[in-house]
């Protein structure tokens, strides 16, 4: 996943391990041949990207229209019969614009008063179970539900992507609206339902698999003894908060009835594992490594849904 300065997102895939290095490197190569001075060091960036408020934009109009204007500019507003009032008007309009945009409400009190409601994208998962009592989302069973039932034998299901403009506006009904129907005709394309899924899981502040244990789980694939391993990725899931426990023994569950239909859908272990890699589990600030963090993304996702039985079952088991 590549996102760029102007923040543009691009998802590159492929089942094909050297393909992902290749594609690494050469864009790597392509950033190092860039001149210094175009090169964004983490400090502009910073400041480039920085949102202004709206009551800083309505005064950075005010600077620019007091600075002065080259004469040619001049002649060609009294040309235009560009007169005081004009100004006046402009001015007054800014003055009121600023008034509302200070008085308005909060987003915490627009909340409390149940004019926006809390927000299922983008929340910490652990907010959102505990809003909705639970801990799972509703909003993942019942895409799971919906998946399980119309899309295990759908060809490249969660690989291939669904209309994004489609998938933004389920987006918006999840986080407006208390009841949804995914049996709804405008969502009968099963790939919209993965992809908001995925994004789902995207866009959450901290990953399904904390950044706390993100560089344990990296270290316990390393093992070179798949029994040893296997022990150790499942004790470090056990220690996982209930939210994310939870939420992961059905979503793993789920995506082990996918890779079980691999004959129809053409998703394996390792497929599933190069999509769902990145989305569940990625370090809180990202190095040089990434590459490699990726290929160890992939086994973790592949490894759990191999031995699914063994790192989510009982002691007993």
């Amino acid at each position: 996943q590549i996102t760029t300065v102007s923040g543009n997102e691009f998802l590159l895939q492929s089942d094909i391990d050297f393909l992902i290095l290749d594609w690494f490197h050469a864009i790597k190569n392509a950033i190092d041949r860039l001149p210094k001075e175009q090169r964004i060091t983490s400090g502009n960036l910073e400041f480039k990207l920085r949102r202004s408020s709206s009551i800083e934009l309505l005064n950075s109009l005010d600077t620019e229209s007091k600075e002065p204007k080259p004469e040619h500019r001049k002649s060609l507003i009294f040309r235009l019969n560009y007169s005081a009032s004009d100004t006046n008007d402009r001015n007054r309009v800014k003055s009121r614009l600023k008034k509302f945009i200070s008085r308005r409400p909060s987003l915490k009190t627009l909340q409390e008063k149940g004019l926006i409601k809390d927000q299922i994208f983008g929340s910490h998962l652990h907010l959102v179970c505990e809003h909705e009592k639970s801990t799972v989302p509703q909003f993942v069973r019942l895409c799971i539900k919906a998946v399980e039932r119309r899309g295990l034998d759908v060809d490249g299901i969660y690989r291939v992507s669904g209309n994004l403009a489609t998938i933004q506006k389920l987006r918006f009904v999840v986080n407006q609206e208390e009841k949804l129907n995914l049996d709804d005709s405008q969502w009968e394309d099963i790939h919209v339902v993965t992809g908001a899924l995925k994004m789902f899981f995207r866009e959450l502040p901290e990953p399904l698999f904390p950044y706390c244990f993100f560089e344990q789980f990296v270290e316990a694939i390393k093992i070179q003894d798949n029994a040893t391993r296997i022990k150790s990725i499942r004790s470090l899931v056990k220690k996982l908060p209930r939210p994310n426990y939870d939420t992961m023994k059905i979503l793993f569950e789920h995506l082990k009835k996918i890779a079980a239909k691999e004959s129809v859908n053409l998703m394996s272990t390792q497929s599933l594992g190069i999509v769902f890699g990145p989305t569940l589990l990625r370090p809180e600030k990202e190095t040089g490594n990434m590459a490699v963090h990726m290929l160890y993304q992939n086994q973790i996702v592949e490894l759990m849904l191999s031995e699914y039985s063994k790192i989510f079952g009982s002691e007993e088991d």
